[in-house]
């Protein structure tokens, strides 16, 4: 799977994913930046003005423990969201539902990220 993820100001966002969350540039093109992930995905993070308009999650990374990535990412200062969904909710604030344990975050540009683990 290949994502696009809007910015409405790429710097911004470029300091969000490659400060915040770790993220390395594969790739600087013009319009955006390609980050590279496992197992063959990627995303391309590129100029819009239509960057935080989509209610629903704009991607999730498939990791192996949800809960251990929140307290990093909140250490670096990324706020996760607080959905009120059905599930146990762990105390770190990720939902179990369904086979899957999952938390969202919204990026520097108002984007609905998640990160999601199997059980």
């Amino acid at each position: 799977m290949y994502a696009y993820i809007p910015a409405r100001d790429l710097a911004r966002a470029r300091q969000f994913y490659e400060a915040k969350i770790g993220l390395r540039p594969k790739e600087v093109r013009e319009g955006g930046v390609v980050y590279e992930f496992g197992k063959g995905t990627a995303c391309f993070l590129y100029l819009s003005p239509n960057a935080g308009t989509s209610q629903a999650s704009q991607a999730f990374w498939s990791v192996e423990d949800v809960d251990g990535l929140i307290v990093k990412l909140k250490a670096k200062g990324v706020v996760f969201e607080d959905y009120d969904l059905p599930g146990q909710k762990s105390p770190q604030g990720a939902i179990t539902a369904g086979g899957a344990k999952a938390a969202w975050f919204k990026d520097s540009e108002g984007n609905i990220m998640a990160l999601i683990e199997e059980v």
